[in-house]
Order: C-alpha cells, then sequence, then structure tokens
C-alpha cells in the first residue's frame, strides 16, 4: 500500500525534445485541436528577436524555394555548359581526323588548345610502344618509359591525371621547348589497356590546373586519340 501511495506522489517527469517530438508524431491532430495556440505561438528568430510559428514556418518554405530555384539554375548551367562542351570536343575530332600528316594533327590540337586561352597542348610517346624511327618523321615525340615513370610515380599515382603545377626538371621532360608554363593537365594515353603516351594541355596561370577538377575533356580526348595516331604511326 505504501509503495502504490509513493507512486502516485512521484514528480512528473520533465518534457524533453524527444518526448514532445514523440507525442506529436502520435497525435498529428494537435496542430488542428490547438490552432488558436499555435498561431499565438513566438519562436526565437536571430535578426527579428522572435517571429510566430507560422511565419517561421512561411520563411522556411520560402527558403526551401530559393534553393531549389538555386539547384534547377545550376543544372540548367552544367547543362549548357556540357553542351558547349560536346560541341567543342565534335569540333576537335572532326578537325584532328582531317588532319594530313603527324605534324599537322599536333598543330591542330595546339591550336584547339589556344582557341581555350590555355598556352597549348601537345602529347609525348613511349618509345617502346610505337615505331618512332627517324624516318617517320615522329621521333621528336618520343618519351623513354623509363624516364617519366618517377614522374607518373609522383604526380599520376594510381589515377590517370594529373592536374596542377610541376618542377623545372619535370617540364623540361615533357615540354623541352615551352615557356612560362604555369600549370598543366597530363593525361595517360591508353590503349588495349595498356599505357602508351601522355596528353599535355599548359597554361601560362599556375592555378588554372588544380587537383579536383573535373577531367571528362580529357578522358574524352586521351581516349580516341591513340587510334587517331595509328593513322601515322604504328605500334609495337
Amino acid at each position: 500500500m505504501s509503495t502504490h501511495q509513493e507512486t502516485e506522489h512521484l514528480p512528473p517527469q520533465p518534457l524533453d525534445d524527444k518526448a514532445v517530438s514523440q507525442y506529436l508524431m502520435e497525435n498529428p491532430d494537435f496542430f488542428i485541436r490547438n490552432a488558436r495556440q499555435v498561431e499565438q505561438m513566438v519562436i526565437p528568430h536571430p535578426v527579428k528577436g522572435s517571429v510566430s510559428l507560422v511565419e517561421w514556418q512561411l520563411t522556411r518554405q520560402r527558403q526551401q524555394i530559393v534553393n531549389l530555384e538555386q539547384e534547377i539554375t545550376l543544372l540548367m548551367e552544367q547543362a549548357q555548359a556540357n553542351q558547349h562542351l560536346f560541341s567543342q570536343l565534335l569540333h576537335l575530332q572532326s578537325h584532328l581526323a582531317t588532319a594530313t600528316d603527324l605534324a599537322e594533327l599536333q598543330q591542330r590540337l595546339h591550336q584547339w588548345a589556344r582557341g581555350l586561352g590555355l598556352a597549348g597542348a601537345t602529347f609525348r610517346l613511349f618509345n617502346d610502344s610505337w615505331q618512332l624511327a627517324v624516318p617517320s618523321g615522329s621521333h621528336h615525340v618520343g618519351l623513354e618509359r623509363h624516364v617519366f615513370t618517377p614522374l607518373q610515380l609522383q604526380r599520376l599515382s594510381q589515377d590517370n591525371h594529373y592536374l596542377g603545377r610541376l618542377h623545372g626538371p619535370e617540364l623540361l621532360l615533357l615540354l623541352p621547348e615551352a615557356k612560362a608554363v604555369g600549370s598543366v593537365a597530363l593525361s595517360l594515353l591508353t590503349d588495349k589497356g595498356q599505357d602508351v603516351g601522355v596528353l599535355i594541355f599548359s597554361s601560362r596561370n599556375k592555378h588554372h590546373y588544380q587537383s579536383g577538377m573535373g577531367t571528362e575533356l580529357l578522358d574524352c580526348i586521351a581516349g580516341f586519340l591513340p587510334q587517331l595516331l595509328t593513322r601515322w604511326i604504328s605500334r609495337l
């Protein structure tokens, strides 16, 4: 009997956020039954001091609409950018495919990059993957794989791309005639699962190419370039 009396006189447990939330979930008609009280509720506001619950909810809805509009705008901008990128890539591919020789192909690739505001673009091919003997006129693009390997391990690691700055000796290896190169985009050229060379885009701006940038364009060009090169150079 005494135990029952003690239980009856126990002080009520204080409400916390969890208890209030649980109650509202179990009683979804609470706000309907207490509409007048809800209209009179005020909520602290960092700028206005306090606002009504209704105004607070409307403000949240307005902000959600603004966020959705921003997301839609961003998606539209990305779609336009992708369309422009696809158009540029299609132009480049057809322009390179109609080159009469390797030198003209290199020149067209370089001029296309210049049209994008870059310092230029070129490629180097591994000597053990291509027939780059002097009579072919393509020996100048040759690159010894074992000489490139330290740079590959340092810059590309397990990735196919590197975007950023290079040290003087690295630039001298890849772009011996280039001047005032601030940053580069490197992409391995692969054919049938084998690395056969490296594609190089360069910018005079040292901040132009940075880690974390998209590589979709590099992927596309590096994907079709090796097959295009076989028009003038044979694979080993």
